[in-house]
């Protein structure tokens, strides 16, 4: 579907508003896909709605940090990584309570997969490291 094919009503538009209004972010292949595959962007929303959105036995807040996890063990783009890191944070979740989440992938992912989560954490909640003494400076 082009452009010019989205739905003339302004569906897609609504739908794309309403998926930031829940979520609090939407992602640019949720953006691509409203423009140019509509109906696949509802199916793959649905089910993220089942299992994300929608209040089940899991709090929000456990859910966006088991997305932090998950999304720092799959190596994601810093990009969504820190868009869950955003939504946590704007819902309560302190920046130490998700540091700890992503920590979790150090003995089952590893090193790599751990930066990556961390390199995010730290771009989203501004953190700054301690740097080695000048006088042990090569």
């Amino acid at each position: 579907m082009t452009p010019a094919e989205t739905p003339a009503d302004g569906a897609a538009q609504a739908y794309i508003d309403d998926m930031a209004r829940k979520r609090g972010y939407v992602l640019d292949y949720h953006k691509t896909m409203a423009a140019h595959d509509f109906d696949v962007l509802k199916a793959a929303n649905g089910l993220v709605s089942a299992a994300y959105l929608e209040q089940r036995l899991l709090d929000r807040r456990t859910k966006e940090l088991l997305f932090i996890l998950s999304l720092t063990v799959m190596r994601s783009s810093q990009a969504h990584i820190r868009s869950h890191i955003r939504v946590a944070l704007e819902i309560g979740v302190s920046p130490q309570e998700i540091l700890e989440a992503i920590e979790i992938a150090l003995p089952e992912a590893g090193v790599v997969a751990f930066q990556e989560g961390l390199e995010a954490w730290v771009a989203e909640v501004g953190a700054v490291g301690l740097e080695p003494s000048p006088d042990l400076a090569p």
